[in-house]
């Protein structure tokens, strides 16, 4: 457990490795398809973070072949993935999920922002969009939603690169909100509370 604890903290404490991991999903990548995908990564940096990534655990290299005399190294997910296990999530303590979340969003603000740092940018075009909803359910239908939502989402993460595919990142955050106090006349109907220009 504390094994699982300090390796998801190295992950999400780096924005490097998140961006690392993040390529790899779903994917066996060779260090130059990692160069190629990653531009703005020094070399140095990018195997730096690549061999910390594989002694944590949360890269494997599936394959080495010689290339011009050079071994070259083809890395993947492991079976187990990347995310912290839920015995782990569970024993947390506050600081640690302070600290989990505001690496995560630090990242999503950093993927964000080289998003908004394009030359030419179209949030319907790029199927872009960010908006928050408060859902009213009881405990067998959030059970209900989150079933549903992994039949949706499982199939599409087997998806390989190319093929006509971009990239899309899809995060998520589900956490109970604040019950409206007596006088709070907020109808119990879903709320949009943010911008819902494309998709998310």
């Amino acid at each position: 457990m504390t094994e699982s604890r300090e390796r998801w903290a190295e992950l999400a404490l780096h924005p490097v490795r998140i961006r690392i991991l993040r390529a790899v999903a779903g994917a066996e990548l060779t260090t130059r398809d990692l160069v190629d995908l990653l531009p703005d990564i020094p070399q140095a940096t990018l195997y730096r973070h690549l061999a910390a990534l594989v002694r944590a655990g949360l890269l494997e290299v599936v394959t080495e072949r010689k290339v011009r005399g050079a071994t070259e190294r083809v890395y993947a997910l492991p079976g187990h993935g990347a995310t912290l296990d839920p015995s782990a999530l569970a024993t947390a303590t506050a600081d640690e999920h302070a600290r989990y979340f505001t690496a995560f969003m630090s990242s999503l603000l950093s993927e964000f922002s080289r998003y908004l740092a394009r030359e030419r940018i179209d949030f319907v075009a790029d199927g872009v969009g960010y908006h928050q909803l408060v859902l009213h359910l009881t405990d067998a239908e959030l059970s209900e939603f989150a079933a549903g939502f992994n039949a949706l989402v499982g199939p599409l993460l087997a998806h390989q690169p190319g093929h006509g595919r971009t990239p899309r990142l899809l995060a998520t955050v589900l956490m109970p909100a604040d019950q409206p106090t007596p006088t709070d006349s907020t109808p119990e109907s879903t709320e949009d509370t943010g911008p819902t220009k494309g998709h998310d």
